[in-house]
């Protein structure tokens, strides 16, 4: 599996305190092995393909799969990181 990340995906994770990106870091390894990590607290959100996991108690990010790609879509504090407004 490769990680990719949307133009906007890598606008918001430069924007986060470099405490949250070692975090963010850390758990895009654990989705490279396995993207139903316990740490990850992965869930399928509502009817769609996409799905959210867990960086920390306060923020998130979304993802889809495409062939073999894990595609991240958003990340942040916790509504906004599950692409809400």
């Amino acid at each position: 599996m490769n990680l990719v990340f949307t133009k906007q995906a890598e606008k918001l994770y430069q924007k986060l305190p470099s405490v949250i990106q070692k975090k963010v870091d850390r758990q895009f390894g654990f989705l490279l092995e396995n993207y139903r990590h316990p740490s990850l607290r992965t869930r399928k959100m509502g009817g769609e393909e996409k799905f959210e996991a867990r960086i920390d108690k306060h923020y998130r990010f979304t993802f889809i799969t495409v062939e073999e790609d894990i595609v991240i879509l958003t990340i942040g504090p916790h509504d906004f990181g599950l692409g809400k407004p």
